[in-house]
C-alpha cells in the first residue's frame, strides 16, 4: 500500500511541485485547496496520466470545521495518513506596520498559524503511536522571512512564520517519541503566484540581486526539500530546518 501524503494548498505552486514529485516517488497524494478546483484538478490529472494516485479536497485552512472534514474525507478514501505537508499560507498586499489593521493580521495568523496548528493536531491523532498509528512525517513549509522579519513588506506574515518555526521546534519534541517527525523548510524568494498576492509578481526578479546565487528559485527546488525530510533518509532528522534560499 502506497504512503498517503496530504499538501494543504496544493494547487499552485511549492505545493503543486510537492504533490507531482511525491507522487513520481510513490505516494498517494491528497491535494488540498480552497478556492481554485481547476488548478487543483490539473494537478492530479497530471499525476494520474503518470500513473500515480491522487485527489483534491477541497477546504478552508483557516477554519477548523472544513481541516476536520479535510482529513475524514481522507480518511475515507486514500486511507491512513503518513505524511503532511502544511504548504497553505496567505499574505496580502505589501505595506508598512503603520498601515496594517486587526482585521489583515487575524486572517494571516488563521491560515498561516492555526490553520497549520489544526493541521498538525489532526495529523497527530491519526499517526502517533501512542493513539494505534504507525507514525509518520510532518513538513511544515515556513520562510526564510522568519529570520529577516520582512520589514516595509510583509512584518505580519513574517511573524506567522516565526510561530510555525517555534511550532515545528516544538512539535518534534513532543511527538519524537510517538514515530512523528517534524521538520521544515523556509523557502527564500522563489518563483511562485504568491508574489501576486502582495500586489507585486515579479518581486523575485527585483529582489534576487540580494540572493547570494544570483538568482530566485523554483518551486520544484523546495519540493525536493520537503521530500527528503519525508523520507526514510531523513529518519534520524526532527526538529530541523532547511533553508532553500540560494544563501539569503
Amino acid at each position: 500500500m502506497a504512503d498517503v501524503l496530504l499538501i494543504t494548498g496544493g494547487s499552485r505552486g511549492i505545493g503543486a511541485a510537492t504533490a507531482l514529485e511525491a507522487a513520481r516517488r510513490g505516494y498517494a497524494v491528497a491535494i488540498n485547496y480552497r478556492r481554485n478546483a481547476a488548478a487543483a484538478e490539473q494537478v492530479v490529472a497530471a499525476i494520474r496520466a503518470q500513473g500515480g494516485t491522487a485527489l483534491a479536497i477541497a477546504a478552508d485552512i483557516s477554519q477548523e470545521a472544513d481541516i476536520v472534514r479535510l482529513f475524514e474525507q481522507l480518511d475515507q478514501t486514500l486511507g491512513p495518513l503518513t505524511a503532511l505537508v502544511n504548504n497553505a499560507g496567505i499574505l496580502e498586499t505589501q505595506m508598512r506596520l503603520q498601515s496594517l489593521d486587526a482585521a489583515r493580521i487575524q486572517r494571516i495568523l488563521a491560515t498561516n498559524v492555526i490553520g497549520t496548528l489544526l493541521c498538525c493536531r489532526e495529523a497527530a491523532r491519526r499517526m502517533s503511536t501512542h493513539t494505534g498509528g504507525s507514525g509518520g512525517a510532518i513538513v511544515n513549509v515556513s520562510s526564510v522571512a522568519a529570520r529577516t522579519g520582512s520589514p516595509g513588506e510583509y512584518v505580519d506574515y513574517a511573524a506567522s512564520k516565526g510561530a510555525v518555526d517555534t511550532l515545528t521546534i516544538g512539535l518534534a519534541h513532543e511527538l519524537a517519541s510517538e514515530g512523528i517527525r517534524v521538520n521544515a523548510v523556509r523557502p527564500g524568494f522563489i518563483y511562485t503566484d504568491m508574489h501576486a498576492d502582495g500586489g507585486e509578481p515579479e518581486r523575485v526578479d527585483r529582489v534576487k540581486a540580494f540572493v547570494p546565487m544570483q538568482r530566485g528559485g523554483q518551486p520544484e527546488e523546495v519540493a525536493r526539500a520537503i521530500l527528503w525530510l519525508l523520507s526514510g533518509e531523513a529518519s534520524y532528522t526532527t526538529g530541523g530546518f532547511i533553508d532553500v534560499a540560494g544563501g539569503r
